[in-house]
């Protein structure tokens, strides 16, 4: 195994990962800027208000994209292990 071998499998771990993480994260930061913009425009400072959307808005996307993000993931580590012999050599 030499630097440019692991250098692609780092690569491709991380697009992996800001693959899988990107619907949560857009769908927290999406509910965080509706929800500042409403406690902006009401002046309501509540800490719970934000916490309850934002917790719920996540559950949603990882029912919906949860598949998706396991064949992902798996289909990745099924990479990693089948090329695990030419990377033993």
């Amino acid at each position: 195994m030499n630097e440019a071998t692991v250098g692609a499998i780092a690569s491709q771990a991380m697009a992996v990962a800001f693959k899988v993480s990107a619907p949560v994260l857009l769908a927290a930061l999406t509910v965080g800027v509706i929800i500042s913009v409403l406690q902006a425009a009401t002046q309501i400072q509540e800490m719970t208000l934000t916490f309850v959307p934002k917790v719920l808005a996540i559950a949603a996307v990882l029912l919906l994209a949860g598949p998706w993000m396991m064949r992902t993931m798996t289909g990745f580590a099924r990479q990693l292990f089948a090329m695990l012999p030419m990377l033993a050599k």
